[in-house]
């Protein structure tokens, strides 16, 4: 009698090299998934920089309005919204009290001073023109016109004052909603996070927060001293555009060193000229104002504020303005800051679990 033959379902059928089922192809699929969403997020980051940067200055700005809620906190026992409102109503009362109490005069004097600087270069570069040291004379408005279009089009929106008012606009208004609960938002950065990580991840949040703040409020100081100190010496010495130079001095600082450079340039195209010796005198101020930001209050703020060594700032300043352009520029500092308290924690993190390992 004659075997039956068996079944053909219970027979065991192997996965094919090809099929989804080969737990080898499972594993070669899944690091394919891995790579392609890693470079699919790296492209959708370079298409969206200009309004993730807006949403990083909108962050800043709430972390600057947070920290003048936080600081009227210790005098005034008040709840959070009124404190946001009084220094909302302080700033903005701040702003349109100097424009216009000052708005003419600084109208007039940023109308001189364009005038001024196009003079000077000018003379500037007929002087090296006549000493061979260019091929010939260049007229300023063409070398600003060719600067200003050799930037990529990253950057190209912050050459429109549409642009750069409305990017101005929703900064502030991003800032605002988020200094109004950032409790909230910070929740919601948590859900985000695998639960195991969630408690890390919030004291990671929390350090990044306050070092934010104590660097925001050493640039606030450092701002308002170089401002008023430089306005203030210019003034004495006779040098033109007092007012606007100390402004422009003071907006700048928020950019450490390459801001320095940038105001000391216009305060000494402008004092010379006025005459030699004013052009001295202006030399003299940058001089002074400098060394004392730099040796005097600099020193001061860093003790009680955030720890950045000046060749990472300026180097972290040279990669964010080559890939992003001013707006680049002026959050490399913010941003270096709180990746380098981001990375403190893990590394105390990670000592912490070789102590508990060992």
């Amino acid at each position: 009698m004659s075997e039956r033959p068996t079944p053909a379902a219970d027979v065991p059928v192997e996965a094919g090299p090809i099929e989804s089922r080969d737990p080898f192809v499972g594993k070669e699929v899944k690091r394919a998934a891995v790579w392609l969403g890693m470079a699919g997020a790296i492209a959708l980051v370079v298409l969206l920089i200009q309004p993730l940067l807006i949403i990083f200055a909108g962050l800043v700005f709430a972390a600057l309005l947070d920290g003048g809620v936080r600081l009227l906190g210790r005098v005034l026992p008040i709840g959070r919204g009124w404190r946001l409102l009084i220094v909302v109503l302080l700033t903005v009362a701040f702003l349109f009290g100097t424009f216009y109490l000052t708005g003419v005069q600084v109208t007039e004097q940023v109308m001189q001073l364009r005038s001024t600087l196009e003079t000077q270069a000018n003379r500037f570069t007929t002087w090296l023109s006549a000493q061979g040291l260019m091929p010939g004379a260049s007229d300023v408005n063409g070398i600003v016109k060719q600067a200003l279009g050799s930037v990529g089009r990253i950057t190209s929106w912050v050459g429109s004052a549409v642009g750069a008012l409305t990017s101005m606009f929703m900064i502030m208004i991003i800032g605002l909603f988020v200094a109004m609960d950032p409790t909230a938002y910070r929740r919601g950065l948590e859900w985000m996070v695998p639960r195991d990580h969630r408690a890390e991840f919030s004291i990671t949040i929390e350090r990044m927060g306050n070092t934010l703040r104590r660097l925001l409020a050493g640039r606030l100081l450092g701002m308002a001293a170089e401002g008023v100190i430089t306005w203030f010496a210019l003034m004495i010495g006779g040098v033109p555009m007092a007012m606007i130079l100390g402004i422009l001095t003071g907006l700048l600082a928020f950019i450490p060193n390459i801001g320095a450079f940038i105001s000391g340039a216009l305060m000494i195209a402008v004092g010379f000229s006025a005459g030699t010796s004013v052009g001295f005198w202006a030399i003299g101020t940058y001089l002074v104002v400098q060394t004392f930001d730099g040796y005097v209050l600099l020193p001061i703020v860093a003790k009680k504020t955030v720890d950045l060594p000046p060749a990472l700032t300026l180097g972290a300043q040279i990669l964010m303005s080559a890939l992003f352009g001013i707006m680049g520029l002026a959050l490399a500092d913010p941003f270096t800051a709180m990746t380098k308290s981001a990375l403190e924690r893990r590394s105390q993190r990670n000592e912490e679990k070789d102590e508990a390992a060992a």
